[in-house]
């Protein structure tokens, strides 16, 4: 039989407050102080920083707008304007900034944007959203605890070793395998950008159909469903919002990439809606232009410009994706308990 314990004078009563045998020492409570005050001060550099790069940027984006020297040589309706490449030729979208009369059309570089992008999507949504309803719904404990790292550690694979991988490896592939005439293409450089952002939709995913509450699945089990059709027609439904927060934040993450399809895109700003053709990113303009540009010139501030847009948009389809993300978990969490 346990001896019952003694209590030593002087503790707390029962139904009392509980009592601190060892109170914290002065130094003890100096060391907290400062690490709570270094990580609120860290919390507020990161995001002191993000709003830094953003007025840097739209700062020197600005004179776009606003400053006479360069509506000399551009402006932002003529950004948007097809021009003769000859004379006699038909008018077309031009991005020839270093001529001896510019040329700043945007919308091949959006086009090609886009283009890399849809590809990228439509390779690594059904991959990712595949992966996470097996390790999420199918799998056993085991291979979940295999499946799931591996493919999360593919994001911190260098995206210029992915890149280098579709230049010298998956462009000839798929030349052979499509008879493309020319081998880096919108699809060469779309596929490479999708393997970058099967991480990011997969996490995302595998965490909303987690998400689904139990008595979903109990329910249709129940109701005679098999385990393919209740996965199916109950979770996946339930989970689509989330599903398409990750598609959203995959989208981001693949419209912002800059070395895959600087490496891999072919770096021809066409106007065309072929897949198999080359293909300009703004990204890519912005890093393959920026480093050579002299400062201050029109050529200097449409590249921020182009950044500036770039940034708008990947923020704004990033935040759509956390708004649908946050609400998913907040109904969820409701109809669980």
């Amino acid at each position: 039989m346990t001896p019952p314990q003694m209590k030593a004078p002087g503790s707390h009563l029962a139904g009392s407050a509980p009592r601190r045998a060892f109170p914290l020492r002065v130094a003890d409570r100096r060391r907290d102080q400062i690490a709570h005050r270094l990580i609120g001060l860290a919390a507020f550099g990161t995001i002191a920083s993000i709003i830094l790069i953003f007025v840097f940027v739209g700062k020197e984006a600005l004179p776009v707008l606003t400053s006479p020297e360069v509506h000399k040589e551009v402006t932002v309706g003529q950004m948007l304007e097809k021009v003769e490449p000859r004379p006699g030729k038909p008018k077309t979208f031009i991005w020839q900034p270093v001529s001896d009369v510019p040329k700043y059309a945007l919308p091949p570089l959006v086009l090609g944007s886009l283009k890399a992008t849809l590809v990228a999507i439509l390779f690594a949504t059904p991959l990712a959203v595949g992966a996470a309803m097996y390790s999420s719904e199918f799998a056993p404990r085991r291979a979940r605890e295999f499946i799931k790292p591996v493919i999360e550690m593919l994001a911190g694979i260098p995206s210029v070793v992915l890149g280098f991988f579709a230049l010298m490896v998956m462009a000839d592939w798929l030349k052979v395998l499509f008879g493309w005439k020319y081998r880096l293409n919108a699809t060469t450089a779309g596929v490479a950008l999708g393997v970058a952002i099967i991480p990011v939709i997969y996490t995302v995913a595998e965490e909303a159909l987690r998400a689904v509450p139990r008595q979903y699945r109990e329910a249709a089990l129940a109701l005679g469903a098999g385990p393919w059709a209740a996965a199916r027609r109950v979770v996946l439904p339930a989970a689509a919002p989330g599903i398409l927060a990750a598609i959203a934040l995959g989208f981001g993450r693949a419209i912002g990439e800059t070395m895959i399809v600087l490496m891999a895109s072919g770096n021809a700003a066409l106007w065309t809606l072929s897949l198999s053709d080359s293909i300009r990113t703004m990204s890519a303009t912005i890093a393959a232009e920026l480093a050579e540009v002299v400062h201050d010139s029109a050529h200097y501030h449409v590249l921020f410009f182009i950044g500036a847009l770039l940034f708008v948009v990947t923020f704004l389809v990033n935040l759509a994706g956390e708004v649908y993300v946050g609400r998913l978990k907040r109904r969820l969490s409701g109809i669980a308990g």
